[in-house]
């Protein structure tokens, strides 16, 4: 049934993905089953969406109720669960305004276009150029995509957006390098993900604020992978203290349903006018009764405390790891975002851990396995899929 299903999948849908042959039916808890009944230990949440993991009860009567009241109306009307939403979310972020996407990637074009709406309106001209960093990953779309450093990704698609220029992450001299009088923003990833995990460092993230605030530039921080919770704080830039003149999410904060956000504050705040931007779908009532849902319950129930802790666990397991392997050579991240780099490629592991462990991995770059399992996990968890982990090296 499952080689059926694949075989057909493979004459239907365009070529983009190079998938596992696994079907998956449904889910608990941090478990995953395929149409076969197999059980899988899941530590890549979806790429770090499921953040309360599958099946939860709370969540899923949430949308069940919102389902049988009202699915969509469009923005030229208000409904109470997307001001439920962007209440409880600007709450947590101490963000200034909010508005809906479908997707992160949709939230970083959002993102893109504040900047260079404030620079217009603060020059009066067009014109203007945005600092992104090497090794970024920001989305798909071809204005994400411009600002994503990765040439793997951007070749075919060329010519991008016009006026981007690549800072080296973590290396301030870089970025000062690349200020001129045209820079309108800088825009980076708090903890990078696809390029690797590699948490920002303090002083580099002071830095670049500090660079902002003299040239009057915007800084966007994009914390769709590593915000609502996953590096142990609730947008991983708070445990720097430093804030963003705007911050993309999306991700964990729908739990499953299409949902993203970009939070303007301060002078990002009023830098769009009616007319600038806008969307069909984004922010309807049903998948902002999710994303309530979720800030509700990751209050409730303590999530990012409960990430700290098995955060820490987590940490310490795989500093074991590599002590005792020496194809792994580095760890890194926060929270439960946490990368073992090796000094061969990752794909080989992920694909074995899969197929013959049952353990659900992802891949961060070509040598890199993330750990971003769902910010339920136990300890126990933990070890159960370290021990996977050594059958499949």
């Amino acid at each position: 049934m499952e080689n059926k299903m694949i075989d057909k999948a493979e004459g239907l849908f365009y070529k983009t993905y190079n998938r596992f042959p696994v079907v998956f039916d449904h889910g608990e808890g941090v478990k995953l089953y395929d149409t076969e009944g197999t059980e899988y230990l899941d530590f890549g949440a979806g790429i770090a969406v499921m953040a309360l993991g599958y099946h939860d009860a709370e969540y899923t009567g949430a949308v069940q109720e919102q389902v049988e009241k009202l699915l969509h109306t469009s923005n030229l009307f208000y409904n109470q669960p997307s001001v439920d939403a962007a209440e409880k979310l600007l709450a947590v972020s101490g963000m200034d305004r909010v508005f809906f996407t479908n997707s992160g990637t949709e939230a970083i074009e959002g993102a893109l276009k504040i900047a260079k709406r404030y620079a217009y309106n603060r020059d009066g001209h067009g014109g203007h150029e945005i600092i992104a960093m090497e090794h970024s990953f920001h989305g798909r779309s071809i204005g994400a995509l411009s600002v994503t450093g990765n040439d793997h990704y951007q070749e075919p698609f060329r010519p991008l957006l016009p006026g981007v220029k690549f800072a080296v992450f973590n290396d301030l001299d870089s970025v000062k390098a690349l200020v001129n009088e045209n820079t309108c923003a800088i825009i980076m990833e708090t903890i990078q993900g696809e390029g690797g995990i590699y948490p920002a460092t303090e002083e580099f993230l002071r830095g670049v604020r500090a660079l902002c605030d003299e040239h009057d530039m915007l800084l966007i921080l994009d914390e769709i992978q590593c915000g609502m919770g996953r590096s142990g704080s609730m947008f991983a830039w708070q445990e720097y203290g430093v804030k963003p003149d705007v911050m993309t999410v999306a991700k964990a904060l729908g739990n499953g349903v299409p949902i993203g956000a970009f939070l303007a504050s301060g002078k990002a705040a009023a830098a769009m006018q009616p007319g600038d931007h806008g969307t069909t779908y984004g922010g309807n009532p049903l998948v902002c009764a999710a994303a309530s849902k979720v800030l509700d319950i990751f209050e409730e129930r303590g999530i990012v405390e409960h990430v700290q802790e098995v955060g820490a666990y987590l940490w310490e397991k795989l500093e074991e790891f590599v002590d005792k392997h020496d194809c792994a050579v580095a760890h890194r991240g926060k929270g439960l975002m946490q990368g073992l780099e090796f000094n061969c490629p990752a794909a080989p592991i992920v694909k074995k851990a899969l197929l013959e462990q049952h353990l659900v991995l992802i891949s961060a770059g070509s040598n890199v396995i993330r750990f971003v399992p769902p910010l339920i996990i136990g300890k126990h968890d933990v070890d159960l899929m370290i021990e996977k982990l050594e059958q499949s090296v």
